[in-house]
């Protein structure tokens, strides 16, 4: 079974940074495509991010410029640097597996990691 533990979160003011972790274990983590997921209170999940085995990324028009995503297969770890951080991008972040620009992940889900941006 998979299992996904996300760390990095916190409070930030806008502007701002942050670098969110997420590491992966029970799968072939090297093979899968990964993404970063949002849910914002209220909304529907969304995919911001996705990186290919091969290193090729992929992100939505609202974070792009501002977001990296990045993995390291050697520690099975997806990575998101986020920077110019906005209120709108406060949510719980989530990575899981992905296709490149759109969703397919697994039934496991981790707990998140909450980005809160706040002056």
């Amino acid at each position: 079974q998979v299992q996904l533990v996300e760390s990095g979160g916190g409070l930030v003011q806008p502007g701002g940074s942050l670098r969110l972790s997420c590491v992966v274990s029970g799968s072939i983590f090297n093979r899968n495509t990964m993404g970063w997921y949002r849910q914002a209170a209220g909304t529907r999940r969304e995919l911001v991010a996705t990186i290919s085995s091969g290193g090729r990324t992929n992100y939505a028009d609202s974070v792009k410029g501002r977001f990296t995503i990045s993995r390291d297969n050697a520690k099975n770890t997806v990575y998101l640097q986020m920077i110019s951080l906005k209120p709108d991008d406060t949510a719980v972040y989530y990575c899981n597996r992905a296709l490149p620009g759109s969703d397919y992940p697994w039934d496991s889900w981790g707990q998140g990691t909450q980005v809160t941006v706040s002056s």
